[in-house]
């Protein structure tokens, strides 16, 4: 696939590295010419330029891309004017750091496919974490619904999925687990899975519900 990624700050540059190292072709831009030395060498292609210029934006053919990111930090009025030129210009996807909910409402109305918060997003998992120490990651879905990486509660240790009956139980489903010894990954276990301390439960349901199943 073939990306674009504007704004080398640490979000943006780890973006492209990790794109580039999966294979991909990826254009890396930033106007800060120490960023974009520092990322050259790990991408496909480096541009020192101003992204809040269309003319700048069109003559790199960025609408050809599969997804352009836009990460400018605090560069508010940037980042807009980046993504309605890119929108303008007919770029595929468009997927935009926010900073604020009110900046991620602008740069949804101007034409971003999807806003992220990584900041936002990270703060919300490392206080899950704290407050749940059984939940290993999280990944929200629609509204009140996420994906948990939760360390099986005592209770569960030695019984089989059939036995615990989360589904009717507590209205949440086993989609996967991790089996940390031998690094296996079982989708949609069957019923007669048996937990072990070591596993890992991949569970989705409604956050009132997963809450309850922290809390064993």
């Amino acid at each position: 696939m073939k990306f674009a990624v504007i704004g080398l700050g640490s979000f943006g540059s780890n973006v492209a590295k990790t794109l580039y190292e999966k294979e991909n072709e990826v254009v890396a831009i930033d106007k800060d010419k120490e960023k974009i030395e520092a990322v050259k060498d790990f991408v496909s292609h480096a541009v020192q330029m101003e992204s809040a210029n269309k003319e700048n934006l069109q003559a790199l053919g960025l609408k050809e891309m599969d997804v352009v990111v836009v990460s400018l930090g605090p560069e508010m009025e940037a980042s807009i004017l980046t993504v309605l030129f890119l929108h303008e210009l007919g770029a595929k996807r468009i997927v935009a750091k926010a900073l604020t909910e009110d900046h991620a409402k602008v740069l949804e109305a101007v034409g971003a496919t999807e806003v992220i918060y990584p900041e936002k997003d990270m703060a919300i998992k490392i206080a899950l974490r704290l407050n749940s120490p059984n939940i290993l990651d999280y990944f929200p879905l629609l509204s009140g619904v996420s994906i948990q990486e939760i360390a099986p509660p005592e209770k569960f240790i030695g019984k089989s999925l059939k036995e615990l009956d989360l589904r009717n139980k507590y209205h949440v489903q086993v989609i996967a687990i991790k089996e940390v010894i031998t690094e296996k990954v079982t989708y949609i276990p069957r019923a007669d899975f048996v937990i072990k301390d070591s596993d890992i439960l991949i569970i989705m349901g409604g956050e009132k519900q997963l809450a309850k199943i922290n809390a064993l």
